[in-house]
């Protein structure tokens, strides 16, 4: 009998990957993304990864055998695609199945920000309507309001498709302008934040998108302007974000993703006029699980047919035998 082809896991993945995989590979498990955890004769029998998380240069390099590299989530920014690349491996990532998720949530952390609901939920439940009387009025709505969506991927489109039923006015900013949308583009994210006063963020985590969301850009969004963020917390200066929130520069953020998570400063804990989640755009049990399917996925269409379902634009590749 032929032997398995083996998967290597390091550290923690939704279980209904190993699930799926199990009876077909021999999955390898290992504490996290080491070399030192992986004696280099078990490495040379490792043909592919399914990893939730970083996958560095080092380890690509650790696994002379390597084809494919299986991350779970649409962001793979912890891969070195470029060093998978120059040894011809093939990195996949789980789009599409989340944007519904995540845009739902988007919309839902919108309002939340604007109408202050979880402060609402905190009042009832503290007992102070009933001490105190009404909840007082906000500030804020989302009447005649225009979003600006920085990012306008898959994601962001399906935020702007929801933004519509709510009679937002939508322009975005990406690197290039996208043909066959009907919003305004703006060159750059400075010009967009002057123009809206919404602005939601929705980039990956690249070099060019480094701490972009800056001290001018917020007092560009305005005394009026709300910022949400649903994509990386690398794109936001925090330090400028909540000096803008304390001092009314802006009048209100929405944040599901931090710099150094799961680490939020102090300083945004303070601002009242901050909503915060521990990064649960995608975290349902459906989407997780569509994730995980589509991690196994790849590996077994990389495996039996050679080409995976979701390479990332970075590798194209298909899988040489024989």
């Amino acid at each position: 009998m032929a032997a398995k082809t083996r998967i290597l896991v390091p550290g923690t993945i939704r279980e209904r990957v190993l699930d799926r995989l199990k009876d077909v590979f021999d999955i390898v498990r290992i504490e996290k993304a080491d070399p030192a955890l992986l004696a280099r004769s078990e490495a040379a029998s490792i043909s592919g990864v399914a990893v939730s998380g970083s996958f560095d240069a080092a380890m690509i390099e650790h696994l002379p055998s390597l084809e494919i590299i299986a991350s779970f989530g649409v962001g793979y920014d912890g891969v070195d695609v470029s060093a998978a690349a120059g040894r011809g491996v093939v990195v996949t990532n789980t789009p599409d199945v989340l944007n519904d998720e995540v845009a739902d949530t988007t919309v839902g952390l919108l309002i939340n920000t604007v109408r202050r609901l979880p402060q609402a939920e905190t009042w009832l439940r503290e007992g102070r309507w009933t001490r105190e009387g009404a909840f007082p009025l906000t500030p804020l709505s989302l009447r005649g309001r225009r979003a600006g969506i920085y990012g306008l991927g898959r994601i962001g489109l399906a935020i702007a498709e929801r933004l519509k039923g709510f009679g937002v006015e939508i322009a975005y900013h990406t690197r290039r302008p996208r043909e066959g949308v009907p919003y305004a583009y703006h060159p750059s994210l400075l010009e967009l934040a002057e123009a809206v006063d919404i602005l939601i963020a929705i980039v990956p985590k690249t070099a060019e998108t480094h701490r972009t969301i800056d001290a001018a850009v917020l007092r560009a969004l305005g005394p009026n302007g709300v910022l949400i963020n649903v994509g990386r917390g690398w794109t936001v200066d925090e330090a400028a974000l909540a000096a803008a929130l304390h001092d009314g520069v802006i009048a209100a953020a929405g944040l599901d993703v931090f710099y150094d998570e799961p680490n939020v400063p102090e300083a945004l804990l303070s601002a009242p006029n901050a909503t915060l989640l521990p990064h649960v755009a995608s975290a349902s049990v459906v989407t997780r699980d569509a994730m995980a399917d589509l991690v196994a996925d790849n590996l077994l269409a990389w495996f039996e047919r050679g080409a995976a379902l979701t390479p990332v634009p970075e590798t194209p590749l298909s899988r040489k035998t024989g």
